[in-house]
C-alpha cells in the first residue's frame, strides 16, 4: 500500500507506540493528524523527540477522546485511523477507574461514531494481551476467553465489544489489533522493562513486584510493523490480530538478562508497594501469533536480546528523562 499523501488519524498519538507509528507513516509520506490530550503546557508528549514534529506532513491536534465533537472534528477527511488513545496504567486504574472507563470505552464509542459519520475506510482499533487475563490455555489464541483481572483490562474489553458491534451493526471497517506486551525506545518507567534497566544503570538495587508473572515482549518496530499490515490488509477487516513474540519469560528471568547485558553487579529487591492485589496480578500471557503470520504475512524480525540492546542504549543516552527507582504508575 502506498501511505504517499493519503490522510491518516492516530489518536493515542504522543505515546510510546503512538508516537512510533506517526514516525512510521510520516517516513512513508503519509498526511498525518496526530491527536493528544490537551494539556496547558502545549506538552505533545514523546512527539517532542521526533525530527518530523517540524517538518511537512505532521499536524498536532489537542484534544480529549471523551469530547465526541473534538473526535468528530479530527476524523473529518481521513482515510484511515489509527486508535490507540488510551489510559493505560493498570494500577493507576485501581485509584480512578471511573475515569479509565470513561476514557477506554467512552472514548472508543466516540472515535466509531466519528469514523463512521466521516466514512473512514479502515479503523485500526488498539486493543491489549491484558484483556485474556491470566492464561488458561497457551498459547493464547484469539479464542481465548476475556477476563477482566482490572479496572483497565475491563475498559479495554468494553472497548473492544463496542469496536465489534460496530463491525458487525454498521459494516464500519474495523480491525481489531491485540498487541502483547511491547517495548523499546521511548517507553516510561510505568513500563517494566525500562524501570528495571534505569535501575540497573545507576543504582545497586532493582525494585521490583511480583517476579513470577510470565509475558511475551515485542520489539516496538516489530509492533509498529504489524499496525501498517492490519491497515494494508482488507482480509482483516473485521478480526481480531494477536501481535507478540510468541515466546514467554517471567519478569525475574528478565530482570537478570538485563542485568547480564548491562554488566554491573546488582541485586533484585521485592517492593511490596509494586505488587498487584492478588486477585488481579495476571499470570501468564505467551502469544499465539499464528494468525498474524497467516492473515498479515506478519512476524516478529528483532530477538530480545537485540531488542533489549537497543533499548539500554537508548535509555542511557537520555537518562535524565526518568527517575530511576522512583515507583511510576
Amino acid at each position: 500500500m502506498n501511505w504517499k499523501d493519503r490522510p491518516t488519524l492516530v489518536t493515542g498519538a504522543g505515546g510510546f507506540i503512538g508516537s512510533h507509528l506517526v514516525e512510521a507513516l510520516v517516513s512513508q509520506g503519509a498526511r498525518v493528524r496526530a491527536f493528544v490530550r490537551y494539556n496547558s503546557r502545549g506538552d505533545v508528549g514523546l512527539l517532542s523527540l521526533l525530527p518530523a514534529v517540524k517538518g511537512e506532513g505532521l499536524e498536532i491536534i489537542a484534544g480529549d477522546l471523551r469530547d465526541p465533537h473534538a473526535v468528530a472534528e479530527a476524523c473529518r477527511g481521513v482515510t484511515h485511523l489509527f486508535h490507540l488513545g488510551a489510559l493505560i496504567a493498570i494500577p493507576y486504574s485501581y485509584l480512578h477507574p471511573r475515569q479509565v472507563v470513561e476514557t477506554n470505552v467512552m472514548g472508543t464509542l466516540n472515535v466509531l461514531m466519528a469514523a463512521r459519520e466521516a466514512g473512514v475506510e479502515r479503523v485500526i482499533h488498539t486493543s491489549t494481551s491484558e484483556v485474556y487475563g491470566t492464561a488458561r490455555m497457551v498459547p493464547i489464541s484469539e479464542d481465548h476467553p476475556l477476563r477482566g483481572q482490572s479496572p483497565y483490562s475491563a475498559s479495554k474489553i468494553g472497548a473492544d465489544k463496542l469496536a465489534e458491534s460496530f463491525y458487525c451493526s454498521y459494516d464500519l471497517p474495523v480491525v481489531t489489533i491485540r498487541p502483547f506486551n511491547t517495548y523499546g525506545p521511548r517507553q516510561s518507567a510505568r513500563a517494566v522493562i525500562p524501570t528495571i534497566i534505569t535501575q540497573a544503570l545507576v543504582r545497586d538495587l532493582i525494585y521490583l513486584g511480583a517476579l513470577t508473572p510470565r509475558r511475551d515482549y515485542t520489539y516496538v518496530e516489530d509492533v509498529i510493523d504489524g499496525f501498517l499490515k492490519v491497515a494494508e490488509t482488507d482480509r482483516a477487516i473485521g478480526q481480531t490480530i494477536n501481535i507478540g513474540s510468541s515466546q514467554e519469560i517471567s519478569i525475574g528471568d528478565l530482570a537478570q538478562k538485563i542485568i547480564n547485558l548491562i554488566g554491573r553487579n546488582v541485586k533484585i529487591v521485592t517492593d511490596k508497594q509494586r505488587l498487584r492485589p492478588e486477585r488481579s496480578e495476571v499470570r501468564r500471557l505467551w502469544a499465539d501469533n499464528h494468525k498474524a503470520r497467516d492473515l498479515l504475512n506478519w512476524s516478529p524480525r528483532t530477538s530480545l536480546d537485540e531488542g533489549l540492546l537497543m533499548t539500554v542504549d537508548w535509555i542511557s543516552r537520555h537518562l535524565d528523562r526518568y527517575r530511576p527507582g522512583v515507583y511510576q504508575f
